[in-house]
């Protein structure tokens, strides 16, 4: 697992999403995308959409700082980044110990949760994450 923080509270993902972690630089926001489009940043030639799931969860705001990481994910056919606070660091949880939810986590996050660790860790599922339409945004052109 990849543990980071978002808005004070503590997340991971299954390593086997994450390319990699980087600071985020060079944003380039995109008009006409949703709020939990942050831009595109180039990532060694790729450019990628960057996906800020603080507000994706409604969670509270900070603003942008030079601390904030870019966790780069992968799935199919999906690459992204996903901004997050800090990176705590990486280590193994055995999948049997989480459990299903707390009452404290309710709404979106809820719908994209694997599990919760006794310690309060939340474990996201990507996969649901990514199979989600509402982060494909459709360019229509109108003639």
């Amino acid at each position: 697992m990849v543990e980071f923080r978002l808005a004070k509270e503590r997340y991971a993902l299954e390593s086997r999403w994450v390319q990699e972690v980087c600071p985020l630089k060079e944003l380039t926001p995109l008009p006409c995308t949703p709020p939990f489009v942050l831009g595109i940043v180039n990532v060694r030639g790729r450019i990628l959409p960057v996906l800020d799931l603080k507000n994706f969860f409604d969670l509270p705001e900070q603003g942008l700082t030079d601390l904030r990481r870019l966790i780069l994910v992968r799935g199919d056919d999906l690459e992204l980044g996903l901004l997050a606070d800090d990176i705590v660091g990486v280590r193994s949880l055995p999948m049997d110990s989480l459990q299903l939810s707390l009452p404290t986590l309710t709404g979106i996050r809820s719908d994209y949760l694997k599990g919760v660790t006794a310690e309060r860790l939340v474990v996201l599922d990507l996969a649901r994450i990514l199979a989600d339409p509402k982060i494909i945004v459709h360019d229509e052109v109108v003639v």
